[in-house]
């Protein structure tokens, strides 16, 4: 029996084809670019192809498996090792790094990694322009009255899981002339660095408090590779928690251009199977959670 699964949209396989096109690339980039684009295939085989049969830990440590290798194979082999100039400068623009990670992520989103949710396939998954807030102008009282316009701010994130929602506003009852239009509330999202600074970081508690003011009940996380910053206390922000995926800090200057120094860092600091396993769990406790129960509060003593 098929497994129901959510929509998957492939950030890093948009990414390989859009590097491909890009006009600056040469043509022995646009060769390391095809190997990296038929491994990236195999890659989405290989994850999908760990049974459902296993337990969600032994899942998730196996894909993060894959997930060391395919970036080892990307960034050390490919980019670092055999990439020309530009490959190796423009590999930030162009995200070939840190989208293997938003593409991983919508991968741990499955009934055989978070399960007893039934309804999971229903979910919107992965990238998204996540709903900020919702407000409402006219250009005078006539305007009020015939065509008030709706305006929704949302905000790019790397990783959103959540529901779209549908919208039909309009100041005749029957709904005549009605603006209508839609949204994604992502009640759980992730900005994905491969590099924490100090400026990315307040970047993210900005976005977490606008994210929470259209839906209190999300949480915010920031899930990095390497630490670039003084580690700070989230709970001064709106960030839920930043997870450090290989726990080191980045290569110094004098290293990040030395391919041998990129592949110990990877051989020896790899994207750690128990980071990923603690994402996975802040997911399926808020999946499984009952977010407000208005009934019960006589019951539980407290309004949450």
């Amino acid at each position: 029996m098929a497994v129901a699964l959510p929509a998957r949209s492939t950030p890093h396989g948009n990414k390989i084809k859009a590097a491909i096109a890009n006009p600056k690339a040469s043509q022995a980039d646009r060769l390391i670019l095809g190997e990296i684009q038929s491994r990236y295939e195999s890659w989405l085989a290989e994850l999908d192809a760990v049974i459902a049969g296993e337990d969600p830990r032994t899942r998730v440590h196996r894909q993060a498996r894959l997930l060391n290798d395919y970036k080892f194979f990307v960034e050390v082999e490919c980019v670092a090792r055999r990439g020309s100039a530009w490959l190796k400068r423009q590999k930030g623009q162009l995200k070939l790094d840190n989208s293997i990670i938003e593409e991983f992520l919508i991968h741990l989103v499955h009934p055989a990694t978070l399960p007893g949710f039934a309804r999971l396939h229903e979910l919107t998954v992965g990238p998204n322009q996540a709903f900020m807030s919702m407000s409402f102008r006219a250009d005078s009282m006539a305007g009020l009255l015939d065509h008030p316009e709706v305006v929704v701010k949302t905000k790019d994130q790397d990783f959103a899981l959540g529901a779209r929602v549908h919208y039909v506003i309009g100041t005749d009852p029957a709904l005549a002339g009605a603006r209508r239009g839609e949204f994604v509330l992502a009640v759980l999202a992730a900005e994905c660095k491969v590099n924490l600074d100090k400026t990315m970081f307040q970047e993210a508690a900005g976005t977490a408090t606008r994210l929470k003011q259209g839906c209190p009940m999300a949480k915010y996380f920031v899930i990095a590779e390497f630490l670039d910053m003084e580690a700070e206390d989230v709970r001064l922000t709106d960030i839920d928690n930043v997870f450090l995926l290989r726990g080191v800090r980045r290569l110094n200057q004098q290293q990040r251009g030395d391919p041998d120094a990129i592949a110990r860092c990877h051989t020896e600091n790899p994207v750690r199977e128990d980071v990923i396993w603690r994402f996975v769990q802040e997911m399926q406790i808020f999946i499984d959670a009952v977010w407000f129960d208005p009934t019960s509060v006589l019951q539980r003593g407290s309004f949450i």
